[in-house]
């Protein structure tokens, strides 16, 4: 069992960075893919980015590639979602996820946080 717990979220204007960050609390941390997913009102959850557990392989949708990044510190047990240059459109909430497997839809990841809201207003 893996327990995730998501923060960092907040309420920011558009083209402001934001950091989100996840912690693990398992031992087995660094077996674990972790992944972001977002959810905006009205909408389906949607995969934001995904990184492998020793941290060399790193995948991202094409709505934010090149402004976010993903990245993990194994040592603390924690993901970590750097938000750059945030667009309105960017306003979800935003949830971690731990699987064991390379997948990009959320049906992959049987760990989830509770989800952090994002709001960026124009």
């Amino acid at each position: 069992q893996v327990q995730l717990v998501e923060s960092g979220g907040g309420l920011v204007q558009a083209g402001a960075s934001l950091r989100l960050s996840c912690t693990a609390s398992a031992q087995t941390f660094r077996a674990h893919y972790m992944g972001w997913f977002r959810q905006a009102p009205g909408k389906e959850r949607e995969f934001v980015a995904r990184i492998s557990g020793g941290g060399l392989h790193t995948y991202y949708s094409d709505s934010v590639k090149g402004r976010f990044t993903i990245s993990r510190d194994n040592a603390k047990n924690t993901s970590y979602l750097q938000m750059s240059s945030l667009k309105p459109e960017d306003t979800a909430v935003y949830y971690c996820a731990a699987g064991p497997y390379n997948g990009g839809r959320a049906s992959e990841f049987p760990y989830w946080g509770q989800g952090t809201q994002v709001t960026v207003s124009s």
